[in-house]
């Protein structure tokens, strides 16, 4: 039976990012569970600014053809210093995901508290505080449903108790309260578009409103109901905000059991569970963390498990059928500016969202993802190839919104052109682990083909013979020339060579199946076979660029080059040469400071779990925690970004089970002394994998596959052929 996963905090939220989120994926609720003034930190995933329109320059193919031919005549400075002075006026500034605003709680009961307990239950989907002031309980549960599209903050006092709602937001037009509902009439922060926060309040005390403010008077229960309605999702946003609170909802209780019933219908697929020490487990996480930071021979093996779950829990509260995709923050920000806009990277941190999802049983949650990709970036992306490149096609920069802005932004490392190509390797993965046809020929296969039209149209033949990509970079890295000059502009860099024959492979091997454009398939295979080679530095290590620059910055957060080992499939032990170079890469970026954020770490845990090194890959994963994890298990950039909680669980996923070869790996980067087990995981092949595992040791697998056929194993160091009828369970005991 699975455990009942708890986050235990022993104190109120000082602050935003120790709060405890709950959520659905199309709202956000962050409870910080203070005792005199209750803060609830309201969000909607569509409280967002437009970018304003940008007409795009005539000439820029025509400035991206003068880039190209200084490169190919080996300036690389001038290409670079040209490129920033007839650019620089050409790159967009991207909007912000916004607050919706905060909701305050104030009690009348000022006392301080005593028996304080705050819990996350993230196997219900409930954020829980509990506190005593005098001889009076408190207990709050707060959650958002699915099913209702409401959020509820329920409050349970053993005396009648009293207290008042107010409603705070920059950029709140009006707010008003009648019959204990209060209703905040708002704008997104340049005025693009307009919101309403609403909060009805029922409880069996008394009711009154004054002055924009909701008051409850001697109340043994109290229920708020929050609904935040954006003109994004409908016309008349302040009477869709009333309809949905004034209608006639079940009572709290029957609310409750269908959002538990929903949220762990998701969460109680899959469990990864280390053997844990009993007398941790009552531990709240910050004294856990601290814990392994003061001792550094201290393990705490059941926290990654917790940690694992975590991120099960935040892709389930902030991605669901429906909603739009976890942004940067998932659903979750405190500000109208949030950081780095919390908008969508897609140069790793939109895609590291999702890394977990597939292997941890939660495929329809990557919906969003994919809805995304067809309804917001397609048509934009091939607006944007023909405009800035003159090409066919979709292309995706290095972020977006979820306008589906396509535009080089920022600087001259906007021009990066992976963006979609890279985003097409998850509908690839989703279907390598559902081998659902229909959904490689319905969803996939569209933003497939365009991604490689644009590609086989925008690539330039170099007098070597190779089809090279650019201008590009290796994401946010520079590089420095032998003059000395440092420079971010390239051709071709080695992501770019291993992105692209991804999706060319995935191309080629779609057209097999569908057979729906043949000829366009053999032009793929073609260009595949023109692609540069990986190649190996004067150091051993796999060269970040097509020549052996010096890097300026070894310890970069980024390991772009290491892309193809992962999340990429092209490097693996087959290739001992650049398996060798792949290692020797990441030693010198870890030797040099590396893996410095929270996502990057998460990264590095995911490639040394590929290398089979468990020791490595254990060595990131307490490293994350204790350096880049926050009291609340956030991860921290700094500040939090919610990839790096991704990121982190999907390499505690690897360390555990990989599919990438062609057959199941039992265990390829478990330390020897861990023992635990994991039941529900899917692997590709449309395999569902559970084993029980002692002292670094397979002792047990079971295997379940909605077709028959023959599965190879690796596991304690020998190969196994697994003869699987579809629909019954395969068991193999060691």
């Amino acid at each position: 039976m699975m455990k009942n996963y708890i986050l235990h905090l022993n104190n109120p939220a000082e602050c935003w990012e120790n709060s405890s989120p709950v959520g659905n994926g199309f709202m956000g609720l962050s409870v910080f569970g203070r005792t005199d003034t209750e803060k609830l930190v309201l969000n909607e995933e569509t409280v967002w600014d437009e970018t304003k329109s940008y007409q795009v320059p005539a000439d820029f193919p025509n400035k991206i053809a003068h880039i190209r031919q200084l490169f190919a005549e080996g300036k690389n400075s001038e290409a670079a210093k040209w490129a920033e002075k007839n650019l620089e006026n050409d790159f967009q500034v991207i909007s912000s995901f916004e607050v919706a605003g905060n909701l305050f709680v104030d009690f009348d009961n000022k006392e301080k508290p005593t028996d304080y307990t705050r819990d996350l239950l993230l196997n219900q989907g409930i954020g829980r505080v509990c506190y005593k002031k005098g001889n009076v309980l408190t207990e709050q549960e707060s959650f958002v449903s699915y099913p209702q599209n409401v959020t509820a903050v329920s409050f349970s006092f053993s005396q009648p108790q009293s207290f008042t709602l107010s409603f705070e937001r920059d950029c709140t037009d009006e707010v008003t309260a009648e019959n204990g509902l209060l209703l905040a009439r708002c704008h997104t922060f340049s005025g693009t578009h307009r919101f309403c926060v609403g909060v009805k309040a029922e409880s069996d005390g008394e009711l009154t409103a004054e002055n924009g403010k909701v008051r409850v008077c001697s109340a043994k229960k109290a229920v708020l109901y929050i609904h935040i309605a954006t003109d994004n999702r409908c016309a008349d946003v302040e009477s869709a905000c009333r309809a949905k609170l004034t209608q006639t909802l079940a009572d709290y209780e029957n609310i409750k059991q269908e959002h538990i019933r929903d949220f762990s219908s998701l969460m109680l697929r899959s469990d990864v569970a280390f053997d844990e020490e009993k007398s941790l487990d009552s531990l709240t996480v910050g004294e856990r963390l601290e814990r392994l930071k003061k001792d550094k021979s201290a393990h705490d093996y059941s926290l990654m498990s917790l940690y694992w779950q975590f991120g099960k829990y935040l892709l389930v509260s902030s991605s669901r059928p429906g909603s739009l995709p976890a942004n940067l923050q998932g659903v979750w920000g405190e500000k109208t500016k949030n950081p780095w806009n919390a908008d969508y990277h897609t140069n790793i941190n939109l895609q590291m969202n999702y890394w977990q999802a597939e292997q941890a049983n939660l495929d329809e949650c990557t919906l969003p993802l994919f809805d995304y990709m067809n309804g917001n970036l397609l048509d934009q992306g091939k607006q944007a190839a023909k405009d800035y490149y003159g090409c066919k096609g979709t292309v995706t920069h290095h972020l977006s919104d979820i306008y589906g802005f396509n535009a080089p932004a920022d600087g001259i490392w906007g021009l990066w052109p992976m963006g979609g190509a890279w985003l097409a390797s998850h509908m690839w993965e989703h279907y390598l682990y559902s081998l659902d046809s229909d959904f490689l020929k319905n969803t996939a296969y569209a933003y497939l083909k365009s991604c490689v039209e644009f590609f086989l149209d925008y690539m330039m033949e170099s007098k070597d013979g190779y089809l090279l990509t650019g201008p590009s970079a290796s994401p946010e890295n520079d590089y420095r020339l032998p003059n000395g000059k440092t420079v971010c502009m390239c051709m071709m860099p080695t992501m770019d060579i291993e992105i692209v024959s991804g999706l060319l492979d995935s191309y080629v091997q779609t057209e097999e199946k569908l057979h729906l454009d043949d000829r366009m398939a053999q032009q793929a295979r073609e260009a595949r076979q023109k692609l540069p080679p990986l190649q190996v530095g004067k150091y051993g290590q796999l060269m970040e660029w097509l020549e052996d620059y010096e890097e300026v910055d070894p310890g970069h957060r980024h390991i772009s080059h290491a892309y193809g080992l992962y999340p990429g499939n092209t490097i693996t032990r087959s290739q001992s040469d650049l398996y060798k170079a792949i290692r020797v890469t990441l030693d010198r970026r870890l030797s040099n400071g590396g893996g410095h954020t929270g996502w990057s770490r998460a990264w590095l845990i995911n490639l040394f779990a590929r290398l089979h090194d468990g020791e490595k890959a254990y060595e990131n994963v307490r490293a994350l925690l204790t350096k880049s994890t926050l009291p609340s298990l956030f991860d921290t950039h700094p500040p939090f970004q919610i990839d790096g909680n991704f990121g982190g669980a999907a390499g505690i996923g690897e360390m555990l089970l990989q599919s990438h070869e062609g057959f199941l790996s039992f265990l390829p980067a478990v330390k020897s002394e861990m023992s635990g087990s994991f039941f529900g995981l899917r692997a590709r092949g449309n395999l569902t994998v559970s084993a029980c595992f002692k002292n670094g040791k397979v002792e047990s697998f079971t295997l379940l596959s909605e077709r028959s056929q023959t599965v190879r194993v690796e596991g304690n160091g020998a190969f196994t052929d697994c003869v699987l009828s579809a629909g019954k369970e395969y068991t193999y005991v060691a």
